[in-house]
């Protein structure tokens, strides 16, 4: 059961002073994040003729960014976010540019995937970081657990708009439009987002959760990939991944053989639009069930609506089950990165979240790829078996390893900030 009494609102969140500083500038550099895949598949499937093609190179751009998203964390968390940020949105709009240069020039597939690596390789990784300064701006406020779901909704918001405007720039502008505005977004929201310095987190301390380093100087340098329960949410997020690439490549080939491709950000935007309601709801109640046991009901729950994606054969119905799976994407994205809060030391926060965020990005990476060559070689609608697969793999993974997900007090307590000298039980 749950109640809506004790939870503190949105409203609350959004008055906490200076967050608009940093939420406008970074909405605005994560919103690319939702368009590079997509706006990769569509150019290159332009250029080529073939999803499978398109697919891979989406995909090394993917896998790029899952390997190389827990190290920009861990730098940022190491050195400061606008010492990381900087040089990557630069990277990043050079990359991107370059990628659609050789895409229209018919370059060699070896080419595009040169391209395709530093492009994924440098994805600001905003999102974390704006989580990461809401533990700034919180400390160990019970808006925590409100601003977990307020992220969680803005980046379903960003797939809501990210594919919508993805496909109505490369559909009716130009097949290259995808990945030249997500460039420039990506670097002038990134430029502006690095100059707000005043909530960054303090750099070689907490995470900027108590502003002192000497009290965490021991969890610093810990990796959070070595607590259990990460790489057990590390899974769970790659299952997710695996729906939002299998989705985007089966969407985009089913109303293209229907002769309405139009219809491929209307489609994926009903989906989102599923995730960010549940989401706001999330958010807006004061849950008394534990959240290991939330995440494995959701995440079953999303499995279960995944697997008859692929039985669709008409536009309503393939509608209204994209909005089942998306609103039962949004509770398992919540939970966790509440759970993170539990697990993971305060001074290895922000790598944390964007191994979830790379595990997402690695899933969908594959997801696309898998997809791709299905939709290639068998029926249309044939990929939608990948959001399938990928989420009845995973959720049989949390059922068996749902123990790693439980918290301990002491834990709890380093994560937020307090200066107690047991941190390094956490591993």
């Amino acid at each position: 059961m749950a109640s809506t009494v004790t939870r503190p609102g949105y409203g609350q969140l959004l008055r906490t002073r200076g967050a608009w500083t940093f939420l406008l500038p970074g909405f605005a550099a994560r919103q690319p994040f939702a368009m590079l895949t997509l706006s990769i598949v569509l150019l290159v499937q332009h250029t080529t003729g073939s999803y499978g093609v398109a697919g891979a190179a989406a995909a090394v751009t993917g896998v790029s960014m899952a390997l190389f998203a827990p190290y920009s964390g861990r730098l940022a968390d190491r050195y400061g976010q606008r010492t990381v940020l900087l040089p990557g949105v630069l990277v990043h709009a050079a990359a991107g540019l370059t990628l659609t240069f050789l895409a229209l020039a018919d370059a060699p597939l070896w080419a595009l995937f040169l391209a395709a690596v530093p492009t994924g390789a440098s994805v600001p990784q905003v999102g974390p970081m704006v989580r990461a300064r809401w533990a700034v701006k919180l400390k160990d406020s019970p808006l925590m657990s409100t601003a977990a779901a307020f992220e969680s909704v803005t980046d379903e918001l960003t797939f809501v708009l990210g594919p919508l405007l993805a496909t109505a720039l490369c559909t009716s502008v130009d097949p290259a439009a995808g990945l030249v505005t997500e460039a420039a977004l990506t670097l002038v929201g990134g430029l502006l987002f690095a100059a707000q310095k005043s909530t960054q987190p303090v750099v070689g301390g907490s995470g900027g959760a108590d502003g002192s380093g000497g009290e965490h100087a021991r969890v610093e340098h810990v990796s959070a990939l070595r607590v259990p329960g990460v790489r057990v949410l590390v899974v769970v997020f790659l299952g997710i991944g695996s729906v939002f690439g299998g989705m985007q490549v089966s969407l985009a080939a089913f109303t293209e053989s229907i002769g309405e491709p139009g219809l491929n950000g209307v489609l994926y935007g009903v989906f989102a639009a599923g995730n960010m309601i549940s989401g706001l709801a999330c958010g807006a109640i004061a849950w008394k069930v534990a959240p290991q046991q939330r995440l494995l009901v959701g995440y079953t729950a999303l499995a279960l609506t995944a697997s008859g994606l692929w039985a669709a054969h008409s536009v309503l119905v393939l509608a209204g089950l994209g909005l089942l799976v998306g609103m039962c994407i949004a509770p398992a994205i919540v939970t966790g990165y509440t759970l993170v809060e539990g697990l993971v030391p305060a001074g290895a926060r922000t790598e944390a979240f964007t191994w979830l965020t790379g595990a997402v990005a690695l899933g969908q990476a594959a997801a696309v790829t898998v997809a791709g060559q299905l939709e290639d070689r068998f029926w249309d609608g044939a990929g939608f078996l990948v959001p399938m697969g990928g989420t009845v793999l995973a959720l049989a993974v949390l059922v068996t390893l749902r123990s790693r997900l439980a918290t301990r007090s002491h834990g709890r307590t380093v994560a937020r900030g307090v200066g107690h000298r047991a941190p390094a039980t956490v591993d």
